[in-house]
């Protein structure tokens, strides 16, 4: 098995753990033992289960990094983002709890990378200062859609309007700071 696979391998016995056990009561001996391997060979892969959600996280900016998207950088931001959370669809009821026991800095810590992904899937410059307003301005804006996803089920017309609407609010109050796409 290679490394890749391996991880991979940990990452669906985490989540696979996750639907019946809380996060914060599960090791990642129990993640090695639901994979087939011994700690230590999970271990010199992944020292913790937080670098077990970074990678998920990676799984599911790659479904944006991967989407089709055309149209004006409004509506390739919109179906980077929504191709990231149909990709987190499948597992909203383990990823949300797994975020009730999950430390809020490490989930904050992540969200400037998925930002960063996004806006990069779209088109979008990350690059100098312009850059850095873009990633802090779409971090925001994908925290606030994260909080409205999570009570939004179904067809996620909430999610959506949401996406729609801040990034609008996004594009307008960049615009005026000379950081505008």
């Amino acid at each position: 098995m290679t490394e890749s696979e391996a991880l991979d391998r940990a990452v669906d016995a985490a989540l696979a753990l996750a639907a019946d056990r809380p996060w914060r009561e599960i090791t990642l001996a129990d993640i090695a033992g639901e994979t087939g391997l011994s700690f230590a060979e999970l271990y010199a892969r992944t020292p913790s289960k937080n670098a077990l959600l970074s990678r998920l996280a990676r799984r599911f900016d790659t479904a944006a990094a991967e989407a089709v998207l055309e149209g004006e950088t409004h509506d390739r931001l919109f179906e980077a983002a929504m191709a990231r959370l149909e990709a987190m669809e499948p597992h909203r009821f383990v990823l949300l709890a797994i975020a009730r026991d999950e430390q809020a800095e490490r989930i904050a810590a992540r969200l400037p990378r998925t930002a960063r992904v996004l806006l990069q899937a779209a088109g979008v410059p990350t690059e100098g200062l312009a850059g850095a307003a873009r990633v802090a301005a779409m971090t925001a804006v994908w925290a606030r859609v994260l909080q409205v996803w999570r009570d939004d089920e179904g067809a996620l017309n909430r999610t959506m309007a949401e996406i729609d609407s801040r990034l609008k609010q996004m594009r307008d109050r960049l615009g005026r700071i000379g950081a505008g796409f």
